[in-house]
């Protein structure tokens, strides 16, 4: 299949809808089985086109973290209020980070206060600014998973090779692997299976899911955002479940590979190697 309208048929929906209530039928439990979609592209899919009310009973979608802003804690964005209101500083940071409330105020608001707080739609555009205000401190909100990182680490290294020191990060990258055992651990969740996020899967490929099978022998799926592809995945974990197996699976196989995108990892590893250096 080459286009959106493929991965939206509803004929194919519809087979596969039955194919699910068909295999959980087989099943026997005395709890539904909890299936945790990690991305919130995923939970936006499921509520759009009703995913969750096809679902037979013994099968319940726990929501996960859904993006570094819907988890951030509050005392970080007070750390980005404090350092928005020093004074010379220009504080830059991605538009949906904006209204995130800390323990006082949003970014929003301390914008409103006067501080200069700037929406940018990418690292370089913070960069840019840093060219143009070169007597003034320009600071980005570095926010995101693993598809926003590289970004990140080309723009700190092209700083670096043009001698910018009035530009700086306030780096808060969350890992997927490093969040998802941090889910797995907590004794009031009780998870059967999760659906993997397939465009930080692009970034960083299959191989970095292999702890939650072997650690905890829960099933994964990586899986896209369409309809087919979700209703295919969970296809996919309730089969493992139902034969007693637990593996990575890559049902987005039209886009994510084993060993992920070498480019976006070697631009973050060499972030690091210079860091190293400097220490």
């Amino acid at each position: 299949m080459k286009y959106v309208d493929e991965f939206r048929d509803p004929t194919k929906a519809k087979a596969l809808v039955k194919a699910i209530q068909q295999l959980a039928a087989t099943l026997r439990t005395e709890t539904p089985l909890q299936f945790m979609e990690f991305c919130g592209g995923h939970t936006h899919t499921l509520f759009k086109y009703g995913i969750e009310a096809m679902l037979p009973d013994n099968i319940e979608m726990v929501h996960g973290p859904g993006c570094p802003v819907c988890v951030l804690p509050m005392a970080r964005v007070d750390d980005c209020v404090s350092i928005a209101e020093q004074p010379n500083v220009i504080f830059t940071t991605f538009g949906d980070a904006m209204r995130v409330p800390g323990t006082c105020k949003s970014l929003l608001q301390a914008k409103a206060d006067g501080c200069d707080v700037r929406m940018v739609y990418s690292p370089m555009d913070a960069l840019n600014l840093a060219r143009q205000q070169p007597t003034r401190e320009v600071v980005f909100f570095a926010l995101g998973f693993e598809t926003t990182m590289p970004s990140t680490a080309l723009t700190l290294l092209q700083a670096a090779r043009e001698g910018l020191n009035n530009f700086s990060l306030f780096c808060n990258h969350i890992t997927t692997p490093a969040t998802m055992r941090v889910i797995l651990t907590d004794p009031d969740l009780t998870l059967d299976g999760f659906l993997a996020p397939g465009h930080v899967s692009m970034v960083i490929g299959t191989q970095p899911y292999d702890f939650v099978v072997r650690d905890y022998h829960k099933p994964v799926v990586i899986t896209g955002f369409e309809p087919l592809d979700i209703l295919q995945a969970l296809w996919l974990l309730l089969k493992q479940v139902s034969e007693k197996r637990a593996i990575v699976e890559n049902q987005y196989a039209r886009i994510v590979t084993t060993q992920g995108k070498s480019a976006g990892l070697a631009a973050i590893q060499q972030v690091y190697e210079v860091r190293a250096h400097s220490e």
